[in-house]
């Protein structure tokens, strides 16, 4: 079993973490199974969100009665005060608890601070005295952002997007971590899905002695792998290697992760997954992305408006609409047997 601290948090936990995220849309019933059962096998780091629908409440349920036995990570998107008082009240009656382990401000777009003027900061360290949070944290996918909040000592973690798709700007938010005695949490470990090989994603980031991989699980089967892991983790040998070395081909630049921070889309469009379908078709079994309900999604790409929103919010300054165009067009083509 191989451990993990993040940072100056003190917190050593199994280098696994339950991401929390998928489990939203699966029952309470199915959600508690999966969270109990990660735990009796050594997991016991939970990462959840007040953005995350129903995901705090089922975590709440599965750990009440044996909350000392695992740290719980949540988020609060709040952009005031206020904003954050009201998410950490629910949050901690949804978790049935007085305290969270880590709690972390929610991908804001600037960096949090003392005498910002949002008061956010200010309203974290009263609930770190008050002992209602441990550890602060923040996460993020803008590089700016991450970078600030590593340079202004504020922070205990770091979550950001960090998996063997990883450019050499990453890779150096990773190094600037340990070197700062911050935590460092991998989200999106497995590029939003498109990284379809488990074992290559476990062995790559194994590498990386301050870094906790936290995986999004929805389904036993996918729990079942990674905790195979625990006793028998994947080496980076040249079979997977090899994996790595084509994904990184055939998936570096352009691509939609799949974060959703471009959403809601005015004309109704799932831009987080219309982006990537050509991505998505031809690295997992396919039968899924032709159902009359994913060629009916597909075909609200033609209702764009190209209003420029979705380009706007994107953190990693991707033409959305372009890419939804080119995944249409594909798409279409797919249909009428003419690629794939």
């Amino acid at each position: 079993m191989t451990k993990v601290t993040l940072g100056k948090t003190g917190i050593t936990v199994e280098k696994n973490a339950f991401g929390a995220l998928p489990i939203q849309r699966i029952s309470r019933e199915e959600a508690v199974k999966l969270l109990r059962k990660a735990y009796d096998h050594g997991v016991t780091f939970y990462d959840t969100a007040r953005f995350y629908t129903d995901s705090e409440e089922k975590v709440g349920e599965a750990f009440e009665g044996m909350r000392e036995k695992v740290y719980i990570a949540t988020k609060t998107g709040a952009s005031d005060a206020e904003g954050f008082w009201k998410d950490l009240g629910t949050s901690l009656g949804n978790l049935r608890t007085d305290y969270v382990d880590l709690y972390q401000f929610h991908n804001p777009a600037f960096c949090p601070k003392p005498g910002d003027g949002s008061g956010l900061y200010e309203a974290m360290l009263e609930a770190k005295e008050k002992g209602m949070v441990r550890h602060i944290g923040i996460t993020n996918h803008r590089l700016n952002v991450a970078e600030e909040a590593i340079q202004s000592g504020l922070y205990e973690t770091l979550q950001f997007p960090f998996s063997y798709l990883a450019t050499e700007k990453e890779l150096g938010l990773v190094e600037k971590c340990a070197r700062a005695d911050m935590g460092f949490i991998a989200m999106k470990a497995l590029a939003g899905g498109l990284i379809t090989n488990s074992a290559a994603a476990y062995a790559y980031l194994a590498q990386y002695e301050n870094v906790l991989p936290i995986w999004g699980v929805q389904r036993e089967r996918e729990l079942d792998e990674f905790l195979s892991y625990i006793d028998n983790p994947p080496v980076l040998n040249e079979e997977l290697s090899a994996v790595i070395a084509g994904d990184r081909e055939e998936l570096l630049g352009d691509f939609c992760r799949g974060c959703g921070y471009c959403m809601p889309c005015p004309a109704g469009i799932e831009i987080n997954t219309c982006a990537r379908m050509s991505l998505l078709i031809r690295r997992s079994p396919s039968a899924a992305q032709l159902t009359p309900g994913a060629q009916e999604m597909m075909k609200k790409i033609e209702n764009c408006l190209h209003c420029g929103r979705c380009k706007a919010k994107c953190p990693y300054g991707l033409d959305t609409p372009g890419l939804l165009e080119k995944n249409y067009q594909d798409y279409r083509e797919i249909l009428a047997g003419k690629t794939y």
